[in-house]
């Protein structure tokens, strides 16, 4: 976003004045809307609160200026506090705090801040920090923000709240807890990824005349993908088909003790509209899958005779692959050995069908992802937290360390991995995050607390298996697929609760995000 901001400034001439004063003019419509009744069918308050306006010294501060300036234009009670000395503002923020002098804003130093106003009474616009904070957030910046969020005030973030990293969403310091963000052009990562996303509060994305095409340029890799891209990739169903015209699924998984991890990916699999699935178990569990499958075929294939898979059974699944299946899952369920370890080696380096690998297929990876290199099909693979830890350092690390550090920048993780093995990762989380080879990331936007229950990977690993048996490349299958499993969780969480949700609920609403994607109803 700096660079979109100066390159419409210096090429496209564009003055950043104009910029300032269209991204004040949205906030105070966005204020106007939500405080003042000034939306068609409201009536105004008839005591309208005052209006504090936070300002840095920086282009975040002479956006508050605007607001402040117009505000009072409009009659409303403001107060400016300024965190600057005024004769060291520069530029488009000086331009902006002569005019609101002008106009006869009262400007304060922020440490009479709160003033004359009791913080239970007012409308705050923080206008402190902005986009371009690389620092921890020090005394008195940070007095003033303690006294922000521990007062009863709304507060209306410019640009993002001040204190989030916008790269990174990590809180630097301290930062002001936002009860609405309005931010400019396009959303910042900061605003999606957490903690900064549960900062931000209600996100507006205002446009203020930056060119479309720098907005939609191909060098802005990470996405955050909207409904319509979605609807748009929804496999369609055409009339003259069979069920061999939406892909056979091999999923090889389970072991004694977890057999329902197998079960779930399959049956999230034929609900997301797989054709046909085939679930390849050890030959000495055959009989209790048996006795649980109706619409799922069982695979025997050679186990150790502890109802663990064998890696003489590679010669099979591979058969398989070749003769009758488009798309190999493994890992759900599966448990970890030697043997488990050279099997998902061997599937990998030699599969003729894309593959997915979850779960203990993960585990088996990890310490050895330059197998991934050796693949001709794409891998897609989809790690929780945890699991990211093991495939970056092995299965002995530290995890705990590595955890916080994964979580401190998800993107970055994700796509130099992807980029590293040439594989789709999605790393599962809040929110999960899906990278390509060619560095490209999607942050999701669905899903709820209600999803972290046992089980919910396997109905993910179920749902990408499917999309790819059906046409989808792997970067659209796990895009999709990722957005289609929050979306039925989230529609189970307002069925069931988020506290009572579990892996088989968002199985069951697949349909029904299936239906609110492709506009069809119940």
């Amino acid at each position: 976003m700096q660079s979109i901001d100066r390159v419409t400034i210096e090429d496209y001439g564009i003055a950043g004045t104009i910029l300032m004063e269209r991204a004040g003019l949205a906030v105070v419509s966005r204020i106007n809307e939500l405080f003042f009744g000034k939306t068609e069918g409201r009536q105004p308050a008839t005591e309208e609160p005052p209006v504090i306006v936070l300002c840095g010294g920086g282009n975040n501060g002479g956006d508050g200026f605007v607001i402040a300036r117009i505000l009072q234009n409009e009659g409303k009670n403001v107060e400016v506090f300024l965190s600057a000395r005024p004769e060291n503002l520069k530029g488009d923020a000086r331009i902006n705090y002569d005019a609101a002098k002008n106009f006869g804003v009262k400007i304060s130093p922020l440490d009479e801040f709160p003033g004359r106003h009791p913080l239970d009474q007012c409308i705050i616009v923080d206008a402190l920090l902005g986009t371009g904070l690389s620092k921890e957030v020090r005394a008195p910046l940070s007095e003033v923000i303690n006294a922000v969020n521990h007062s009863a005030c709304p507060v209306v973030s410019v640009d993002i709240p001040s204190g989030i990293s916008s790269d990174t969403g990590q809180v630097m310091g301290c930062a002001v807890k936002a009860r609405y963000t309005v931010t400019f052009g396009l959303p910042k990562r900061g605003h999606l990824l957490y903690p900064g996303a549960g900062y931000s509060g209600r996100l507006f994305i205002e446009d203020i005349g930056f060119p479309v095409t720098l907005l939609e340029s191909e060098e802005i890799r990470v996405n955050l993908p909207e409904r319509g891209d979605m609807i748009s990739l929804l496999p369609e169903r055409p009339a003259y088909s069979h069920k061999g015209t939406y892909g056979h699924v091999l999923l090889v998984a389970g072991s004694r003790g977890k057999t329902g991890a197998a079960l779930m990916a399959a049956r999230a699999c034929l609900r997301t509209g797989a054709g046909l699935v085939t679930i390849g178990v050890p030959e000495s569990l055959v009989g209790t899958f048996q006795s649980m499958v109706t619409e799922e075929m069982i695979l025997p294939l050679a186990d150790k005779g502890n109802g663990t898979l064998s890696y003489e059974s590679a010669g099979t699944i591979l058969e398989f692959l070749r003769n009758r299946a488009d798309v190999l899952a493994a890992g759900p369920g599966l448990s970890v050995d030697g043997e488990i370890t050279g099997l998902i080696g061997r599937l990998i380096a030699e599969s003729v069908s894309p593959v997915v690998i979850d779960a203990d297929g993960l585990n088996a990876v990890a310490g050895n992802t330059a197998v991934l290199r050796d693949s001709r099909f794409p891998v897609v693979l989809t790690p929780h937290t945890g699991e990211m830890a093991r495939l970056l350092h092995g299965p002995s690390s530290e995890e705990g360390g590595l955890r916080a550090m994964i979580e401190k920048d998800r993107i970055s993780t994700a796509v130099s991995f992807a980029e590293k093995t040439g594989t789709y990762l999605v790393l599962k989380g809040v929110p999960t995050v899906t990278a390509t080879p060619e560095g490209d990331a999607f942050i999701n936007p669905t899903g709820n607390p209600g999803m972290a229950s046992a089980g919910s990977g396997d109905v993910l690993t179920g749902i990408i298996s499917a999309f790819l048996a059906q046409g989808l490349g792997p970067r659209d299958a796990s895009v999709l697929g990722v957005y289609m499993h929050g979306l039925a969780g989230d529609i189970a969480a307002r069925e069931k609760g988020q506290h009572s949700v579990i892996a088989s609920d968002i199985t069951a609403m697949i349909p029904a995000a299936c239906m609110s994607l492709s506009g069809s109803r119940p």
